[in-house]
């Protein structure tokens, strides 16, 4: 963005334009704004393309839609309290709902998801108009421009007032992340290096029909002598099952329970 074509004249080529006037304009253009502008080594392409700017869009664009991603995360992990996973709390900004009281929506994700969505749409047209010159007229600058503009726009204001007004207000409801997750059979996977990947797979069949912790399902199978270590044959203890579920933080940080090495 910072490479202009001025001297390059109609189709970049320069005819009718004084040598010294090309090289000039950049240094006062740098004077003036105090930016660090330079001149396009190749006149010819800034003149008949505006890639550039698709580009920049696009990147934008980009930074959008990881946004909307983060803000349908929220809204997700804060639904409820009754019927959703409820692991976060958002601010409670302002009432919900005029027919159910207590009601609280999340109005900021809510408003981020919109204006990134708007982001988009804004790029969507800098791509069209971007590629609605012929040859090296580009009458389609000004809307290039505008929404360019708009879109940086959009973003910062957005962007400030869900970090102001949400993220920083977020609370961790860790009663309800925990129970979620030791109701979740996806941690037999911290047993199989103990018992196996068919031991663990009966263990996840039988808690989900019974509904039931995996934990509590193996600390069972425990107590009647009915689980073994898959190496040794050896029944196991009730302080070697605890000590896997004992830090459910552990469970992020990769490697293997009970059986050494990494895990993948």
């Amino acid at each position: 963005l910072r490479q202009v074509n001025l001297g390059g004249t109609a189709v970049g080529t320069g005819l009718g334009a004084d040598r010294r006037y090309v090289f000039l304009v950049i240094e006062k253009l740098r004077e003036l704004t105090g930016l660090g502008l330079a001149r396009a080594e190749n006149t010819v392409d800034p003149t008949q393309n505006a890639d550039v700017f698709v580009e920049v869009s696009g990147l934008l664009k980009a930074g959008a839609v990881t946004l909307a991603k983060i803000s349908g995360d929220l809204r997700l992990l804060s639904s409820g309290p009754g019927a959703g996973l409820a692991e976060i709390a958002l601010p409670q900004l302002q009432p919900g709902s005029s027919i159910m009281p207590g009601k609280v929506n999340p109005v900021l994700a809510e408003m981020l998801n919109m204006a990134m969505y708007h982001v988009i749409g804004l790029d969507t047209a800098v791509a069209l108009a971007s590629q609605a010159g012929q040859l090296e007229l580009n009458v389609m600058m000004p809307i290039i421009a505008h929404d360019l503009f708009e879109m940086m726009h959009v973003m910062i204001g957005a962007i400030n007032a869900f970090t102001d007004k949400c993220v920083v207000g977020i609370k961790a409801n860790r009663a309800k992340a925990e129970g979620w997750l030791a109701r979740n059979t996806i941690v037999v996977t911290a047993l199989n290096p103990i018992i196996g990947y068919l031991a663990g797979a009966a263990l996840v069949k039988e808690a989900l029909s019974r509904d039931l912790t995996v934990q509590e399902v193996a600390l069972e199978k425990v107590r009647e002598g009915a689980l073994k270590h898959k190496d040794t044959g050896q029944p196991l203890t009730e302080e070697e099952i605890r000590a896997v579920f004992s830090d459910m933080r552990k469970l992020t940080e990769g490697g293997l329970f009970g059986g050494g090495g990494a895990g993948g």
